[in-house]
């Protein structure tokens, strides 16, 4: 195990929620630094100084022999966790270079097709051209879960890729909070929705939720 692990995090980053599904499925402890992207705190110096992107997350793992390890992508911090610690719950990725395969086409579909282009940094930037901002990724996460749909119907068991949670649902997850947020039904997605309800019901998924983080406003929180 790390010495410590410490994730700079925003309750309703898509990215940010990957990495919590996934330490939480680890059984991984770790210190959250909650970044507010309202405020604009992903662009002061501190934060740049430890993830340039000025984005969420990066992940930070502190080594007890005095290495420290940063991560700023989220991809990449998966993979990590999966191969640094391999006894720690459940595999993310399968062993055979196919499946392997699948799990990353099906991830980067979100991650590269849907998230990049629907994140508060790209709206912010639309916005002023006219554009509806819940419109323009409202139409963009259709056509990544049309995409998505269409590669899991062909490997999907419980979860993704049969009923092992893999990277691909990690990703999934979160871009269907956000789908669900500017009013897409996902029940046009019948594989996809069925997946995400399966994963609804995952402890780890339930604790790295946007509405259960300790940043989440009050009038978002999960009430008990």
């Amino acid at each position: 195990m790390p010495d410590k692990v410490t994730l700079h995090t925003y309750f309703r980053s898509s990215c940010s929620a990957r990495i919590r599904i996934a330490l939480h499925l680890k059984g991984i402890p770790y210190d959250a630094v909650y970044v507010n992207l309202l405020k604009n705190e992903q662009s002061t110096p501190a934060h740049v100084a430890i993830n340039p992107s000025g984005t969420v997350p990066a992940l930070v793992i502190e080594q007890d022999t005095k290495k420290t390890t940063t991560i700023t992508q989220s991809l990449a911090a998966l993979e990590y966790l999966d191969e640094a610690f391999p006894e720690k719950g459940p595999a993310l990725l399968p062993s055979d270079p196919e499946t392997r395969a699948t799990v990353r086409t099906l991830a980067n579909i979100i991650a590269c097709d849907v998230q990049p282009v629907t994140n508060l940094r790209i709206l912010k930037r639309v916005a002023p051209l006219g554009a509806d901002r819940a419109g323009w990724s409202r139409d963009l996460i259709v056509d990544g879960l049309r995409a998505y749909e269409a590669v899991v119907a062909g490997s999907a068991g419980r979860f993704s890729i049969g009923d092992q949670i893999t990277i691909a649902d990690l990703c999934l997850i979160p871009a269907a909070w956000g789908a669900e947020r500017v009013g897409v039904d996902l029940g046009e997605f019948p594989v996809t929705s069925r997946i995400v309800g399966n994963l609804e019901e995952v402890q780890a998924v339930k604790l790295g939720h946007w509405r259960a983080q300790e940043d989440t406003p009050e009038e978002f929180r999960v009430k008990e």
